[in-house]
């Protein structure tokens, strides 16, 4: 839970459309697994028809990727209250800054950009140890939340976050701590529904998408640009130096500036 002061400091406001639309979607779906689930009857496997898998994404299940950032824990409120809360305090001001259509872009990108790391180092790791860091199935938008944080630090800077209500902690802070967090919690192997990898993908995507314009991202696309462009020049002026010298034309120096030196090759003046 976290509650920001200091100079800019929003405190607490009423979410946008936006964020409230965000908010509002995640807990629906939460409640309505939990309903289903816990009192309905519903089978427990149409949830996990939806969370993410490793095994079953590389199988063509493609959809999972897509629907696991959207899933909580239904059987407790501790899961979604979180993200919620980290929803509500962080995104606001960050959708100030970049309006609603950029704050989304963000939010679907960075959930799916988290998943699709912990995809790849669960490939890249021994077994033994990915089956360890990351259950068969995993799902949560903590992973995103983990990128709000990020960004939401490096955007305000000299700002304070106050961690629970209570712990004040700076902007530099809030980011060793949510690095520290994930950290500790491989070292403990700690089982969370999201698995241990994925949080790593958020503040990795924190930092490549959220930080302000331009962002690393941004600037590696204008450098690249940059040299295309550079090397598109060099191509043209070569072209035109080797035209030049296959249609055996010269460049005779004109002008008035040096009556002595003002004449062409046969003697007259030149024009």
């Amino acid at each position: 839970m976290t509650q920001m002061s200091g100079p800019g400091a929003g405190g607490l406001g009423k979410p946008s459309r936006a964020v409230s639309a965000v908010m509002a979607v995640l807990f629906g779906i939460w409640l309505m697994f939990s309903v289903g689930v816990n009192w309905a009857g519903a089978s427990p496997e149409i949830f996990t028809l939806l969370c993410g898998s490793t095994a079953l994404i590389l199988e063509g299940q493609i959809w999972r990727l897509f629907t696991a950032p959207l899933l909580h824990d239904p059987g407790g409120i501790g899961h979604i209250f979180s993200v919620l809360l980290g929803l509500y305090f962080l995104t606001p001001s960050l959708e100030a800054q970049w309006g609603p259509k950029k704050l989304l872009q963000f939010l679907t990108g960075s959930a799916l950009f988290a998943y699709l790391c912990q995809l790849v180092l669960v490939l890249l790791l021994p077994a033994s140890v990915g089956h360890k860091l990351v259950g068969a199935y995993w799902f949560g938008a903590i992973p995103m939340l983990e990128a709000i944080a990020i960004a939401f630090a490096l955007n305000f800077k000299g700002q304070t976050v106050r961690l629970m209500f209570v712990l004040p902690v700076s902007s530099n802070g809030l980011v060793y701590f949510v690095i520290g967090i994930s950290v500790l919690m491989v070292i403990t192997t700690s089982v969370t529904p999201a698995g241990l990898l994925a949080p790593f993908g958020g503040i990795a995507a924190g930092f490549l998408f959220g930080a302000p314009s331009p962002s690393p991202l941004r600037r590696l696309a204008l450098r690249l640009k940059k040299s295309r462009l550079e090397k598109e020049a060099s191509r043209l002026q070569a072209d035109r130096t080797a035209r030049v010298a296959r249609s055996g034309l010269s460049v005779i120096k004109g002008g008035r500036d040096d009556v002595e030196n003002d004449r062409g090759p046969d003697g007259r003046w030149m024009n």
